[in-house]
């Protein structure tokens, strides 16, 4: 009986690709054995392995996101802190122009001090050189006249006496100029 599934009219066996109804009879059983043994053990578990793939591709793009959204305020945080470094950058530049400014007026007002002291003993010592000068040069004069008044009277004038008269006279003849 089998072979009568398999035969043909005139009772030759068909050729391995011919199509018969009796192949199309066996090929659909089949198909249908193998599609119940797979829809029964092999679907089941396709479809739990799909499930369990398409939750973790869920939950790996929520972290994705999670992860995009903390780096996004990390890098909010990172300008904010670039911002305030540079703002204070900026402040103590300021501060230290400030305060170079602040040393070079004093180093400025200490350096003219400086110099109006030395001008100012300068002037002190200038002053007292011309006074001694001076009275170094009316010694000198009253010295000068003592000895030109002996000569003319020829007699010497020693006496403090007499030296005190001539520079006397001096000092009156300093002080009409």
């Amino acid at each position: 009986m089998p072979i009568l599934l398999l035969s043909t009219e005139g009772g030759a066996l068909p050729g391995p690709f011919q199509p018969t109804p009796a192949l199309a009879v066996w090929t659909v059983l089949v198909f249908v054995v193998v599609f119940v043994i797979l829809a029964k053990q092999l679907f089941p578990v396709i479809v739990r392995a799909t499930a369990e793939r398409e939750e973790t591709i869920k939950q790996q793009l929520a972290e994705a996101k999670q992860m995009h959204a903390e780096a996004q305020v990390a890098l909010e945080e990172q300008r904010k802190l670039l911002a305030g470094a540079r703002s204070e950058a900026t402040a103590l530049m300021a501060e230290a122009r400030t305060a170079a400014d602040r040393e070079r007026s004093l180093a400025v007002e200490k350096t003219r001090a400086e110099q109006d002291d030395m001008l100012a003993r300068a002037r002190h010592d200038i002053e007292a050189q011309r006074i001694r000068a001076i009275a170094d040069l009316r010694r000198e004069a009253v010295d000068l006249a003592i000895a030109a008044a002996g000569k003319v009277i020829g007699q010497s004038f020693d006496g403090a006496d007499d030296r005190k008269l001539v520079e006397e006279y001096l000092g009156s003849i300093g002080k009409s100029s």
